[in-house]
């Protein structure tokens, strides 16, 4: 079983929000050998916690994305793909959110978005080989890193075409999120992965629910282009999430039949 390599871009800077952060790149197997192909992406937020338990918000929890993704790539379920995580800074309430709240802070989604797709898509795109394209393309994460994939993913379509949102924050600002969809005009609907545990709370569980109905009045079809996941037993943690890698990868990239 071949697996696939982790390269740390560290420091990477950002004019658009006056910071620096680390950056993951996991790259799959076959990607060293396969020299001429190319490979869909996947942006994920809050990147310490993805790969490695040493840099992880909880020590020793993370969600093993490069083993994950190794079996299921391996496993031929889901197609090679490149995964970039981006670690989070002490802004992270800030930038993971669309609006400023008094007491909470935040409202700089929309810079974000311009560190995100300004600055390290280029970058990743010249860095490694990665299929250019929206269908090509994915963006996640969970609890505010859900939130703002579920914000940026909806508000640039044409760059995004697959969500993953495990847990979002859909209550941030009284449910902006939802306002912000009813009035966006669909034209074109992004593959999206939607999930919640059922220990996070009972409001939230109804919340993230609200919004899938939401999704479906829209045009969004279950398990076409949108699959929703209400997930027994799961709290809000690293733990709960990693349980839902390969379920959401095979979801948004699954493995074309007959694929090598």
């Amino acid at each position: 079983m071949s697996s696939g390599q982790l390269r740390k871009h560290e420091r990477f800077r950002s004019r658009f929000l006056r910071n620096q952060r680390d950056l993951v790149v996991y790259t799959p197997p076959g990607y060293a050998e396969q020299t001429a192909r190319r490979f869909p992406v996947l942006y994920l937020q809050d990147g310490q916690n993805l790969f490695d338990g040493a840099t992880s918000f909880i020590p020793g929890q993370d969600w093993h994305v490069g083993q994950t993704a190794d079996a299921a790539i391996n496993g031929r379920v889901v197609e090679p793909l490149i995964i970039v995580g981006m670690y989070n800074t002490k802004a992270r309430v800030r930038e993971y959110t669309p609006t400023h709240v008094p007491k909470l802070g935040g409202g700089h989604a929309d810079r974000y978005a311009k560190f995100l797709i300004e600055e390290v898509k280029p970058f990743v795109e010249r860095e490694y080989r990665v299929l250019p394209g929206l269908w090509h393309t994915g963006i996640g994460g969970s609890s505010l890193g859900g939130l703002v994939s579920l914000y940026l993913g909806l508000k640039h379509p044409s760059i995004f075409g697959k969500i993953a949102a495990l847990s979002p924050s859909v209550w941030w600002n009284q449910l902006f999120i939802r306002g912000f969809v009813k009035a966006t005009k669909v034209e074109r609907r992004p593959r999206i992965w939607l999930d919640i545990g059922t220990r996070e709370g009972a409001r939230i569980v109804q919340e993230v629910e609200r919004f899938r109905d939401l999704l479906l009045q829209k045009g969004w079809r279950l398990e076409q282009d949108l699959h929703y996941d209400r997930v027994e037993g799961a709290e809000h943690n690293e733990l709960a999430w990693a349980q839902r890698v390969r379920p959401f990868l095979q979801f948004l990239y699954p493995a074309s039949p007959g694929a090598v």
